[in-house]
């Protein structure tokens, strides 16, 4: 995390250096990124830049964590579902939101599996515990398994449909559109929770070939 010299700086300061410093990771990666490179993007000394991060992981952590925050932000808090439907109507609503703010923001595509790949526990995870949690207070998800293994299996599913849907993105998003049918992302996705979940959730819609998004 930065040092406390950079909480200092106006907010101003602090979003072009990390604007800066998130272009340069986004487009030669967390491992390719030169920390030299983006000290003299952002205009600033080598000396103050020792004095705002500890070196180059920790400024590529305050990096990440930004495009988590706003990952979170465009998900939104999980609000408890009525029903099953409710709940799969509010699940795809945060799913499409999240794929659209990664489709108006390249950096944060570009970034956002390193971002959700290295969080084990915190907000990313907190989201999908009140899913679970919510989805077994109206009998859709299961209660035999242990809620914190669930939690965690669920959000790894979750996350390897994550990083298939941004592959796509990344490499081919027109290809995306044009070959592959609306509503089948989600369908497979509903598939593999529904066989995790202990099969609480209705298959009928998927099987039907009705897309579960239309819910809402």
């Amino acid at each position: 995390m930065p040092l406390p010299r950079f909480d200092r700086l106006p907010p101003e300061r602090q979003e072009l250096i990390l604007g800066v410093a998130r272009r340069h990771f986004a487009e030669h990666g967390t491992e390719g990124a030169s920390y030299n490179k983006i000290i003299e993007a952002s205009k600033v000394s080598k000396t103050a830049a020792y004095h705002y991060f500890d070196g180059r992981e920790d400024l590529l952590t305050a990096v990440l964590d930004g495009v988590l925050e706003r990952l979170l932000g465009a998900l939104g808090p999980w609000v408890p579902a009525r029903d099953e439907a409710d709940l799969r109507s509010r699940f795809a609503a945060g799913s499409a939101a999240l794929a659209a703010h990664l489709r108006d923001h390249p950096e944060d595509l570009a970034l956002a599996d390193a971002a959700i790949g290295r969080t084990h526990t915190g907000p990313w995870l907190d989201w999908f515990g009140a899913l679970v949690t919510d989805g077994q207070r109206i009998g859709v998800i299961r209660t035999d398994v242990d809620h914190g293994l669930l939690v965690s299996a669920t959000a790894a599913v979750i996350r390897a449909a994550d990083a298939w849907a941004l592959a796509r993105m990344t490499a081919e998003p027109l290809a995306e559109a044009a070959d592959f049918p609306e509503g089948e992302a989600s369908a497979q996705l509903w598939c593999l929770l529904h066989g995790l979940w202990g099969g609480a959730v209705t298959m009928a819609a998927t099987t039907a070939g009705e897309d579960p998004t239309d819910a809402h």
